[in-house]
This record gives structure tokens, C-alpha cells and sequence, in this order.
């Protein structure tokens, strides 16, 4: 029987939204069923390790609950069909799906606000967890199931044959990255090395959402608070300028970073690492199996980023649960959600090599080595908790992302750029983003 659901729909500037267009608490004219059913979607792709994770996670809830789920994995066009189901008023009763998609969810209106007193679990989830599951009016609109953070991934036979030491600081790491690229680490007598490899095309922001790890380490930003919910653009200020020049003397100077990074993404980016023509990566613990499996475990290693000109604050992001508004069984919701945060369900969704939902679990007395006795999921577990950084809940932090990447993309891939006015040109652009936002601080 399809279950009824409430929603409003109009529109945000030129693109489809989907708003609540009621005063009232989300859902509340539909009718309660604590034993209902409840339908999640996820995004991932059918029939892959992460819809099995979930499946897992699943079946683990209904045997502690007796509450039953349908899970349907979808990859291709979801944010779509969610829009689609919106519109005939029949939203899923949870999605899983990225941390940054809250900003956009929550201005579409199809979300329920998450009161914390009912998911009993929550007082254990990690502080920035919990954080980056709040909008900038500061309610709770989503809870974070799954972690990751960027850790440095390093060709270790390399780095033992030129006989270097793990880099510390950015000094260390350009160094490394030199060296790599010119002292033929690989022993062939070619030069075809290089020392990073780095995923700068504008696809999906990628060159913004790698650069994150080196702009933040040097105390720089995309946009800063300005209070109240208030932001700024702040790719002119000292450190972000620093950090651009920096990394932009790795590719353009040194000529450290592998050849067409401005056109690869992902895929491309890794198969450089483990074909052996890079030999750093800075990026989550999602490619330890591929790699282990490719390259050999033996042959590279993980280690935190070095310290920048401020710290080591990297980049972490992770899967979020959203209790979509107009469930017809709300109690079940939350009682998911505080199975998903709770420490068994964090182990249940960590089990496995690949076939998981949890990759750094979010509960802080879960032990990851106790589950993962491998030392590098260790590690990366430490970078999070000490140095791992949410993009902001902004509404629309997609947009923000794509034009820093554009600009990026381009210093990089034309050296003869200036980089002073490039980052002029891009604070007024993302002044106009944050105007349209409605987040501009006067």
C-alpha cells in the first residue's frame, strides 16, 4: 500500500525546488504507524559492495527492532528521482547519501528536523559528526553514519631507496615530491615519475575538493564565517593566496604533479598511483582494498598530511542520514538513526573488506582496531578525530565548490596566469554566490 506524503514544491532561482510550504512541523497531518515499513534509499551503485554494506545494516536493525526496510540503491540521477518522489508527495523515509547534500535537502524543504533527545545514541557520535549534521540556523537535519578524512598515501619503496624520511611539514613534502619526480625512484632509467598525484578537473569540483586539504592546512578558506549564519569570501586573504602559490609551484615550477591532472578526476588519478607513475596521493581510506589488491600493500604506506603553514587541517566527509519529512512512521526513523550511530550498528556497517557502509565510524567508543586490526585504518581514525574538517552546511555548497575548482583548474593548467588577479576575479564571484544564497555578510 503506498504510504502517503507531504510536501511543497517551487521554485529557487532557475532550478527545480522542491519547499515545505506549511508553518507547521513536517509531516504532521500524516497518520502515525510505529510498525510501518520504512523505505531508504542510498546512493550507491546496485548491486556493489555498498548496497550489500547496507543491506547488512539492515537486516541487523530489524533483528534487534523487528522494524522492517526496503533498501533501494540507486547511483545514476538520484538526486532526480528524489525530486520525482517529491513531487508525487511520496519521499522515502531515509536517504543515505553525502554529508553536503544537507544544505541543498534542507532549502528544498524535505527534511524533518532530528530531535536529539530521541536517538539516545547521539551523546556518542564525534563532535564535528554532529556538527556537520546542523544547518546554519542550528538544527539538528541530519546524522552522520559513515567518516573519512584525507591521509597521504606514499610509495614507500620509493621513499626508502632515495633514502627520505616521511615529510612533516610542507618543506619536507615539496622535497618528496622533487625528488620523486627526478631522482627515477623506480629504478627503470626513464623519467616517468612524478611526485603527487592529484585530480584537478572541474568534473564535480574536483580540483576545489583536493585543493581543500593544502588551502585549510595553510589557515586559508573558500569562504569564512561572518557570524549569524553570515559568510565571506575569503580567497584573497594572505594564507589562501600563500597556499595557491604554494601549490601552484608543484605543478607549474616543479613540474611534481602528474601530466593532464587539469583534465583527470578520480579514476584516472588512481591508476596513476598504482601504475606506478606517481608516488603520493593525498585522499581517503576508501582505496585501500583497490590498491592493496593492484599494487601490493608492501609498497606504499599511510601517514597523516604534513603540516602546513598553520596545522594539518585536512578535509573530511563522510555518508549522512536524512529523515525525509512526511513519514508515516517517524519513530522508526529514529529508531534507524540511532541504530545506524549506535556502536553495534558502527561495527555491523564496518564488518567486511569492501562490502561496507562504515568506513571511520562516527561512534567515539568504537574501537577501530578492534574491528579492523589493520594499523592504516588506525591512522586514518586519528586524522579524523584530531584533524578532519566538514565543508560548511551552507545551501548550496555544490556551487561554491565548482567555481573555486574552475579557478584552480585554470592557474594550474595556464602558468602564466596571474594569480592575484585570478583570486580577485573569484572572491566577486563568490560574493554574488553568497548574495544569491541569502548568507552574505554586509
Amino acid at each position: 500500500m503506498q504510504r502517503s506524503r507531504w510536501i511543497g514544491a517551487g521554485f529557487l532561482a532557475s532550478a527545480l525546488i522542491l519547499t515545505s510550504c506549511t508553518s507547521g512541523p513536517a509531516g504532521a497531518d500524516v497518520e502515525q504507524d510505529s510498525k510501518a515499513k520504512l523505505e531508504l534509499w542510498t546512493r550507491t551503485t546496485p548491486g556493489g559492495p555498498g548496497e550489500k554494506g547496507t543491506l547488512a545494516l539492515a537486516a541487523a536493525f530489524e533483528k534487534s527492532t523487528g522494524l522492517k526496510v526496503e533498501v533501494t540503491a540507486i547511483f545514476d540521477d538520484f538526486e532526480t528521482k528524489l525530486q520525482q518522489r517529491a513531487a508525487q508527495k511520496d519521499l522515502p523515509d531515509i536517504v543515505m547519501n553525502d554529508v553536503t547534500q544537507l544544505g541543498a535537502l534542507h532549502g528544498q524543504g524535505l527534511l524533518r528536523e532530528i530531535d536529539l533527545d530521541k536517538i539516545k545514541n547521539s551523546g556518542q557520535v564525534t563532535a564535528q559528526g554532529l556538527d556537520s549534521g546542523k544547518s546554519l540556523d542550528g538544527k539538528q537535519l541530519s546524522l552522520p553514519y559513515s567518516a573519512q578524512a584525507t591521509g597521504l598515501l606514499i610509495r614507500k619503496d620509493w621513499r626508502k631507496k632515495l633514502k627520505l624520511e616521511v615529510p612533516e611539514n610542507w618543506d619536507d613534502f615539496a622535497k618528496m615530491a622533487q625528488a620523486f619526480t627526478t631522482e627515477d625512484p623506480d629504478g627503470d632509467g626513464k623519467k616517468n615519475t612524478f611526485g603527487l598525484a592529484a585530480p584537478l578537473s572541474t568534473k564535480r569540483g574536483y580540483a576545489s575538493w583536493y585543493f581543500s586539504n593544502f588551502l585549510w592546512a595553510a589557515g586559508g578558506d573558500f569562504i569564512t564565517g561572518a557570524g549569524d549564519g553570515k559568510y565571506k569570501p575569503a580567497m584573497t586573504t594572505k594564507q589562501s593566496v600563500e597556499a595557491v602559490r604554494w601549490f601552484r609551484d608543484l605543478g607549474c615550477k616543479d613540474k611534481a604533479i602528474q601530466p593532464g591532472a587539469v583534465t583527470m578526476d578520480t579514476p584516472p588519478t588512481n591508476e596513476t598511483f598504482e601504475a606506478g607513475r606517481t608516488g603520493m596521493f593525498a585522499v581517503g581510506p576508501y582505496l585501500l582494498p583497490r590498491f592493496d589488491e593492484v599494487l601490493g600493500k608492501d609498497k606504499y604506506e599511510v601517514v597523516p598530511m604534513p603540516k602546513g603553514p598553520k596545522d594539518a587541517t585536512v578535509l573530511a566527509e563522510g555518508g549522512s542520514l536524512y529523515l525525509m519529512a512526511g513519514s508515516a512512521n517517524r519513530a522508526g526513523q529514529d529508531a534507524f538513526a540511532d541504530f545506524a550511530v549506535s556502536a553495534d550498528g558502527q561495527r555491523t556497517g564496518m564488518r567486511g573488506d569492501t562490502g561496507f557502509t562504515v568506513q571511520l565510524p562516527v561512534n567515539k567508543t568504537v574501537d577501530i582496531s578492534k574491528v579492523r586490526p589493520d594499523p592504516r585504518w588506525q591512522t586514518y581514525d586519528d586524522i579524523y578525530r584530531s584533524s578532519g574538517r566538514y565543508a560548511p552546511s551552507i545551501p548550496n555548497w555544490t556551487a561554491v565548490r565548482q567555481t573555486t575548482a574552475e579557478t584552480i583548474n585554470a592557474l594550474m593548467a595556464d602558468c602564466d596566469l596571474n594569480t592575484d588577479k585570478e583570486l580577485r576575479d573569484l572572491d566577486k564571484q563568490l560574493a554574488g554566490l553568497l548574495e544569491e544564497q541569502g548568507i552574505s555578510a554586509p
